[in-house]
């Protein structure tokens, strides 16, 4: 795979995981904001499946039709058809609570179940991709694989020099 192709997947991995983690800010309490934090979970969903396709060197299509993404991947990976029914799950929140409606937020367990399938989904991708393309993969082939020097070790270091 070539190194370009290679950015773009960690590229959408990351942005994923960055979905993920705003999910879990922005339901904590004592003040959560479920209707922004539903959305994210269609997004890192959305994310982690387009980073899927594109290390297939698929055309990804501008799309935020979960179900939609997770059929074209089956072509590649027969695991997804389990994906399918999270793929249900979160695809309505790209657009559901975004404006105001008579319902305005999503209830608790209505968001458990979309932030549930979103992080099952981006879990599923990462565990059949290669680590070379997960987030941080990098920093995994620059650095050389060592524990931390000893504090002692270390103080001892920087007063010698």
């Amino acid at each position: 795979m070539d190194e370009a192709r290679r950015r773009l997947v960690q590229g959408w991995l990351i942005k994923a995981q960055h979905d993920l983690a705003t999910v879990g800010k922005l339901a904590q309490n004592p003040d959560p904001l479920l209707d922004t934090a539903i959305y994210h979970c269609q997004q890192a969903a959305e994310k982690a499946v387009k980073g899927f396709l594109a290390y297939h060197d698929q055309t990804v299509v501008k799309t935020h039709d979960v179900r939609f993404l997770v059929n074209q991947s089956l072509a590649f990976e027969p695991g997804f058809e389990e994906w399918l029914e999270a793929a249900e799950c979160v695809t309505p929140y790209a657009t559901a609570y975004r404006y105001p409606d008579e319902v305005l937020e999503p209830e608790e367990r209505e968001f458990k179940t979309a932030r549930d399938a979103a992080a099952g989904l981006v879990a599923f991708v990462l565990r059949v991709l290669p680590e070379q393309v997960h987030p941080g993969a990098e920093a995994r082939e620059i650095l050389p694989e060592s524990s931390p020097p000893d504090r002692d070790e270390a103080k001892e270091h920087s007063t010698r020099e």
